[in-house]
């Protein structure tokens, strides 16, 4: 949706999906509201798919420029007549009635949470910020583990409240903090999912610690490597 009005709207959408890529959704032309696509003289080339054209989106006064793309001539037949929309260009999204953010899920991520009786202990900047034996152990497809940690396990009065909000298309809205430890502020190294999605209820309200960005993170008192990934 952009504008409030349904831009495109189809019971036969094709996930593509590419390596090392987010998926993307494809709808056939004929279930796209043409009428509101401005052709640009923008193309760019696609290993595999050949050229494609692309088309601001336009619904009255809003413009959302080379929002959307369509390959004319493809090199894959698959992708001949259907059309493509940057998902951060357009207002909504929605799959049957529930809106969805950030991006398509893709059916081969998973996204497991297991109770634990594990000994996990975070350390920032020399001090334990957070010690429990009830962690919730989080598995995603392609992330390290991530470890949930009750509130009342965590040294809540080194934990300041900070405006920033992300969104995961797995699990939720997710709300931060910084620790602040002897003058030095960590920002925005803990989160939480106040009201995850229906699929991931286990972790609502507990804590988590970037483990690239503390000190150290303990589990059954073994320190655990860092992690490297997107967010080191």
């Amino acid at each position: 949706m952009l504008g409030g009005v349904t831009i495109a709207d189809s019971r036969k959408v094709m996930l593509m999906l590419e390596n090392r890529r987010l998926a993307v959704y494809y709808f056939p032309v004929n279930d796209v509201r043409t009428d509101l696509l401005v052709p640009t003289s923008y193309r760019s080339q696609h290993a595999g798919k050949g050229e494609a054209s692309f088309y601001d989106v336009k619904v009255g006064e809003k413009v959302a420029d080379t929002a959307a793309w369509r390959y004319l001539a493809p090199e894959r037949p698959e992708v001949r007549d259907y059309v493509a929309f940057y998902w951060m260009k357009m207002d909504a999204w929605f799959e049957e009635d529930d809106e969805v953010f950030v991006h398509p899920r893709d059916p081969y991520h998973r996204v497991d949470v297991l109770n634990s009786s594990r000994h996990v202990k975070v350390v920032v900047g020399g001090v334990v910020v957070a010690e429990t034996d009830r962690p919730r152990l989080l598995f995603e497809t392609g992330l390290p583990t991530r470890y949930y940690i009750p509130k009342l396990d965590a040294r809540l009065d080194l934990l300041t409240p900070t405006t920033t909000v992300t969104r995961c298309p797995y699990k939720g809205k997710a709300s931060y903090w910084s620790v602040n430890v002897n003058g030095k502020e960590f920002t925005d190294i803990v989160w939480a999912y106040p009201a995850p999605i229906p699929e991931c209820p286990k972790i609502e309200n507990l804590l988590c610690f970037f483990d690239e960005k503390v000190d150290a993170v303990y589990v059954d008192g073994e320190l655990q490597p860092k992690p490297v990934t997107p967010w080191s």
